[in-house]
Formats: structure tokens, C-alpha cells, sequence
């Protein structure tokens, strides 16, 4: 199961395209954003982002997790209201 951290840290990943810009937004530090991304990857069994040394873009699974994700984090501060 995501966890809505983890739907958190996907999505300034995606909107980003970038993980040192994506850590800045959350307030962290880089290495562990990365690795848990690579966690999430593990977890769901699928590449949601294709890493080159100059770019990040969003694979279509990794397309529609973003969806879910925007609609976890949705849910979860709706629910926190």
C-alpha cells in the first residue's frame, strides 16, 4: 500500500522532473528522495520515472500513478480538514 509521503514525494518528483528541485520543494535532502523513490519502484513492481544523468520523465505507468497520487494526497488533506 502507498503511503501518502511517499504519493507526496512522487508527485514533486513529476512536477519537477527533477530530484535536487523536487528535495528543495520538500525540504530534504536529495539522497533520501531518491532512494525512496527507488523504494516505491520495488514496491509497485514498475519504473515510474526514466533517469539519465541530464533529464527525469515520467514513464506512463508513471503518468498514471501521478493521478492516483494527486487524488491520495486530495483525499488525505480533505480528511485532515
Amino acid at each position: 500500500m502507498v503511503e501518502v509521503r511517499q504519493a507526496r514525494y512522487f508527485i514533486a518528483v513529476a512536477e519537477e522532473l527533477n530530484f535536487s528541485r523536487a528535495a528543495d520543494r520538500l525540504k530534504m535532502s536529495q539522497p533520501p528522495l531518491s532512494q525512496a523513490i527507488l523504494q516505491l519502484e520495488r514496491q509497485l513492481g514498475t519504473t515510474l520515472l526514466n533517469r539519465s544523468s541530464r533529464s527525469v520523465q515520467l514513464t506512463e505507468a508513471g503518468r498514471l500513478f501521478l493521478e492516483q497520487c494527486r487524488l491520495l494526497v486530495g483525499a488525505s488533506e480533505r480528511a485532515h480538514e
